[in-house]
């Protein structure tokens, strides 16, 4: 993926993060391009991971955290995430080995997503790890979880997958960027949604708490998902955790390990000081991808980047969306879902359906972020999903990028219109500083 921005006269071609790939769009001067600052990857990160196992963040190192450990389950994301596995796992293990835990499992931390497949997860963990480690992918909708409760301040009722709760050694992988609802992923979230049953989720993804204006990226502060999650982690229990911050090229920027909360709370203000970018107004127009491969997988990811453009765009502005979308719309829940905002015909009765916890169904949650952006745009989407996939979705398929934007021209002067190569890896806001609060 290139970065620089080539200027050929009064134009400027700018590239798009598409799949594995990148679309090139032809741009006049005077638009405004929104990128994540640039900050540089780490030299040897293998060096400097084992580096971090060894002088944790608030923590003792991890060989002697694991030492007289009878068993040991480690949470890493699913294939939605560009998490750098085959740097992450290996020291681990060896660490793990060399302190004599007995059993070592790895724990597919997939939320409502699907399991995976034996392919998917040798894809995201190598064939060395999966034919040497047992590997199980969570279950949201099982009756493999314990009951550990219910929160504090919202009474939520907490169900955690079985065999972390009763592993004698916890320990959670992961990515810090920002997330539409959680402020930054990473951290707690590798438990809740990650680990959890349906019936916490259903309750965290519910209306009480995605309508909160602070459960928003880039917002800890006051965050009711952020409060709730770190609160079940907790619960739940964490030895380790060691998550990374990727740069725009996907390399590694930086790397935190250690204790759940201060580890995480070091990674998401490293993240911060280079998500956010600010600018000086709103715009009528905004083009945009959804970060390319995996994030850009489906529609249902897709809306992250849908709703990061928000904060800039003016009130019934128009999103270009550039989304791969090669596994589709999503689950059949999340179809399903859509179709169900279509039969309501009306935002506003859609949310107070979903906002009695009654009527919970699995996915309403993303169709509830996608409400918000339709409240405030129209979408346009360039993707391989078939037509009637993209109108299900509420949104207009574009057949050519590059004669939509040049139509985009015809209409909009260039000031009007911002772009964002990075999709949801980098926060746009409107001359706001935001504060990471723990």
């Amino acid at each position: 993926m290139r970065r620089a921005v080539t200027r050929t006269g009064e134009k400027m071609l700018t590239e798009i993060i598409y799949g594995t790939g990148e679309k090139l769009l032809e741009l006049p001067e005077g638009v405004t391009v929104i990128r994540k600052k640039r900050v540089p990857a780490i030299e040897s990160p293998e060096r400097h991971i084992a580096g971090v196992l060894e002088k944790p963040i608030e923590s003792a190192p991890l060989l002697s955290i694991a030492r007289g450990k009878r068993d040991a389950v480690i949470a890493v994301s699913d294939n939605t995430r560009p998490v750098p596995n085959g740097l992450l796992l290996p020291p681990i293990l060896k660490t793990l080995e060399e302190a004599g835990v007995g059993r070592i499992r790895i724990l597919i931390a997939t939320g409502l997503h699907k399991p995976l497949s034996s392919e998917a997860i040798e894809e995201i963990l190598g064939s060395d790890i999966v034919s040497k480690y047992e590997v199980i992918n969570h279950d949201a909708l099982s009756e493999n979880v314990s009951y550990l409760g219910e929160t504090r301040r919202l009474r939520f009722p907490i169900y955690i997958n079985r065999e972390y709760v009763q592993a004698d050694l916890k320990i959670l992988t992961g990515l810090i960027e920002p997330h539409f609802m959680a402020g930054y992923s990473g951290g707690r979230k590798s438990i809740c949604p990650g680990i959890a049953s349906v019936e916490t989720v259903k309750h965290m993804h519910s209306a009480k708490v995605l309508e909160s204006p602070y459960a928003a990226s880039c917002v800890i502060d006051e965050n009711p998902f952020h409060i709730e999650a770190l609160e079940i982690a907790e619960r739940a229990g964490c030895d380790f955790i060691l998550n990374v911050v990727l740069n725009d090229l996907k390399e590694i920027s930086g790397v935190f390990g250690g204790d759940l909360v201060g580890a995480h709370k070091e990674g998401m203000a490293f993240a911060h000081s280079h998500s956010i970018v600010s600018t000086k107004r709103r715009f009528k127009v905004v083009i945009t991808g959804n970060g390319g491969y995996p994030l850009d997988r489906n529609y249902y990811q897709t809306v992250k980047g849908l709703v990061n453009c928000l904060g800039i765009l003016e009130d019934e502005g128009e999103i270009l969306m550039l989304s791969e979308c090669s596994d589709g719309l999503g689950s059949e829940y999340f179809r399903a879902g859509l179709g169900r905002l279509r039969e309501f015909g009306n935002f506003d009765a859609y949310i107070d359906h979903i906002s009695d916890i009654r009527n919970f169904e699995i996915d309403q949650w993303e169709v509830e972020e996608l409400v918000k952006v339709l409240r405030k745009a129209r979408i346009k989407i360039y993707t391989e999903l078939p037509e009637d996939d993209c109108r299900l979705g509420f949104a207009q398929k574009v057949e050519d990028s590059s004669a939509y934007v040049r139509e985009v021209f015809e209409r909009i002067r260039p000031e009007e219109v911002a772009v964002i190569p990075e999709g949801p890896y980098v926060v746009p806001v409107e001359s706001i500083t935001l504060e990471v609060n723990q």
